[in-house]
């Protein structure tokens, strides 16, 4: 469910919908015990009227390859929601190892410092 959730962000996103694809990756959607409902947090009541309006193109979508017609999209506000940035050059390096575990194989044959 959430390779074909982030395929269907990127398509947004090379639509030029970039709103929309923030939203739906803005955090990972769960899937609830029944198999059928997914729940999406958002950071806020704007975020969700937006996504609300925008939704029924991804149930569509995902009812389609997934092949269960019975999915449905819960979208839950959660103002606690932070995202955090990094400001230190070890705080980008540290987010974007996460990414990429590479860059600290990279880091050490190079022996590079920040």
């Amino acid at each position: 469910m959430l390779l074909q959730w982030n395929k269907y962000a990127q398509r947004l996103g090379d639509k030029g919908q970039k709103i929309m694809e923030t939203y739906l990756l803005i955090n990972d959607p769960k899937m609830h015990e029944n198999g059928v409902t997914i729940i999406h947090e958002l950071p806020n009541e704007g975020s969700k009227l937006d996504f609300d309006t925008e939704k029924h193109g991804l149930l569509g979508y995902l009812r389609g390859k997934l092949h269960n017609h019975d999915i449905t999209i819960e979208v839950v506000v959660n103002e606690t929601v932070e995202t955090k940035f990094a400001f230190t050059p070890q705080d980008k390096f540290n987010r974007l190892n996460e990414i990429n575990p590479a860059l600290e194989i990279l880091k050490k044959t190079f022996d590079l410092d920040f």
